[in-house]
């Protein structure tokens, strides 16, 4: 069954050489290899954190809004696990 989801997806790109763009280009690409049908993608910019977690002070924020099987997700969320510029991610089911 196709469900529709709201991914935000936190960047770290401090000491990175690759644009912002490259990397929500890599992250959407391996969205659509996992099956998942990508509708839009915004850039919400960077922002600082209220505190430093794992010594990061800021990361890059970007909402995608996709749709895909459950299954499709489970495999992009390892995947992006073991991403080293994706820094966090949540997800949430949107409503129809």
């Amino acid at each position: 069954m196709t469900r529709k989801y709201e991914a935000l997806i936190v960047l770290d790109t401090k000491g990175k050489e690759e644009t912002i763009d490259s990397l929500v280009s890599t992250i959407s690409k391996d969205m659509e290899k996992s099956g998942l049908k990508l509708e839009q993608i915004d850039n919400l910019g960077k922002r600082k954190f209220p505190f430093n977690p794992r010594h990061v002070e800021a990361g890059h924020f970007v909402k995608i809004q996709f749709a895909g099987e459950t299954s499709a997700l489970d495999a992009l969320r390892s995947k992006l696990r073991l991403n080293e510029n994706v820094y966090q991610q949540y997800y949430l089911k949107r409503c129809a």
